[in-house]
């Protein structure tokens, strides 16, 4: 049950936003092994003077905050990292440089719907 936001100073239109949406929730399910119906994703865009990166140069920064269930191999996790800043990179003209992924891991149960609780991670 991941919630996967973003934060960027990058301004997208509808279109880009469901594309963005779309596309890191299929990635997530394919890195993570895992399904797309309780993937959610947010998208916030800023003001440049609300986000800052030390190593920042000239252009948009987009930081994503990976909400996810802990068990998950750091395999796994650098994968989804790594496909989706190439992703923003190719997809917005981002420098790497401008770009960050965190992962907060939570245990199973503190992740929840109205239809369910999350359980523990049981893959490799």
């Amino acid at each position: 049950m991941p919630l996967l936001q973003f934060d960027t100073t990058l301004s997208l239109s509808a279109d880009e936003k469901t594309a963005l949406a779309e596309y890191v929730t299929d990635c997530y399910t394919e890195e993570m092994a895992t399904t797309a119906g309780h993937v959610a994703v947010t998208i916030r865009e800023r003001d440049p003077a609300d986000l800052h990166l030390g190593r920042a140069v000239d252009g948009p920064l987009v930081f994503l905050d990976a909400e996810i269930r802990r068990g998950r191999p750091f395999e796994r996790k650098r994968a989804f990292a790594l496909e989706t800043i190439e992703y923003l990179g190719e997809t917005f003209a981002i420098p790497e440089q401008n770009m960050k992924v965190v992962f907060t891991e939570h245990p199973g149960e503190h992740m929840m719907g109205v239809d369910r609780v999350g359980g523990e991670w049981d893959g490799d």
